[in-house]
């Protein structure tokens, strides 16, 4: 897997290089996935959904499935950022990986 990373200010283009980028890499027949740091905290959950209730009372990973996809959320006890390496385990081998 070759890694890459894109960087710049907020508000500098980043996102929009990268949705550009992506179905021109995938056109080009290579799998690409993503890895989206966010310098804040953040929640991909609601309050008073089962999967939130789920965290809220301990659980250590949360996984939501469906039809369409699914999404595993994991609890970092020691409030630390994971190295890429550590992420790069949970993640399926593709061509490219953009950071």
């Amino acid at each position: 897997m070759k890694v890459f990373g894109l960087a710049g200010w907020s508000g500098s283009g980043k996102t929009t290089v990268m949705v550009n980028l992506l179905p021109e890499l995938i056109q080009r027949g290579f799998s690409v996935s993503t890895v989206k740091h966010a310098h804040h905290k953040f929640d991909i959950d609601r309050p008073g959904k089962d999967s939130y209730e789920h965290r809220r009372a301990g659980a250590t990973e949360v996984m939501i499935s469906s039809i369409n996809r699914w999404a595993l959320m994991h609890e970092l006890s020691d409030n630390n950022d994971l190295p890429l390496t550590e992420l790069m385990e949970h993640m399926s081998p593709v061509d490219l990986l953009i950071v």
